[in-house]
């Protein structure tokens, strides 16, 4: 897994060794020819594609995605209506679809103790991939078709559907924050995450590494 972003804005270090267990990252900027057929080569070989942008956005550069190759986009208000276009991240969201006013304490906006819409978004658009790459190669002996396909999540309709869910208590205490110890965390050097979420995994096999620090290639095999 290779992470790419561009040099600006730049990735806030401590998030990145918090969040980016498993992933080798590069820096390419796609505004530039140079950058643009760095992308475009690595691309070219890829299984799957994740973005984080608005819809659009990652074409309007002029990188092209192959036929079989499994394209998994996140956005914050979906691919139609009047706010597709718009920027937007976890807490905006938050304050827009009304968990915030759900989440007020003395009058005062509040907001969920984790960025749930980004997490919940992000397990499912994973298992989409998974799924589109199953239809893709044939998992369990169907027989793949090697077409790729769009998997599209939004933070906008996550939220909805948390809000939608039965049993939500609107009266219901602040949140308790878990014990920092080994049962909710894990330590790598000097940084220490919350463990993976996964049930059965007890660490994570690859740590984070500095930000940017890789080459724009693929590893071998």
């Amino acid at each position: 897994m290779l992470r790419v972003d561009p040099p600006e804005p730049a990735e806030i270090a401590w998030q990145h060794l918090d969040t980016g267990q498993g992933k080798r990252s590069t820096v390419l900027d796609l505004r530039t020819p140079s950058g643009l057929r760095t992308a475009q080569r690595l691309l070219d070989t890829a299984d799957v594609l994740v973005t984080g942008y608005r819809p659009g956005a990652v074409e309007a550069l002029g990188l092209r995605v192959p036929d079989g190759v499994v394209t998994g986009r996140v956005s914050a208000w979906g691919t139609a209506g009047p706010w597709a276009g718009r920027r937007g991240f976890d807490s905006v969201v938050q304050a827009a679809t009304g968990v915030a006013l759900l989440e007020e304490r003395d009058g005062a906006p509040g907001a969920l103790p984790a960025q749930a819409l980004d997490h919940a978004s992000g397990y499912l658009l994973a298992a989409g991939v998974v799924d589109a790459l199953g239809l893709r190669d044939g998992a369990g002996g169907t027989g793949g078709d090697g077409r790729g396909r769009g998997v599209s999540v939004s933070l906008a309709r996550t939220a909805t559907w948390l809000l939608d869910l039965p049993g939500r208590d609107p009266a219901h205490p602040p949140a308790a924050p878990p014990p920092a110890d080994e049962t909710t965390t894990v330590t790598h050097g000097g940084v220490r995450t919350a463990r993976p979420a996964l049930p059965g995994h007890e660490d994570y096999p690859h740590p984070a590494r500095p930000w940017g620090t890789d080459a724009p290639t693929w590893l071998p095999g």
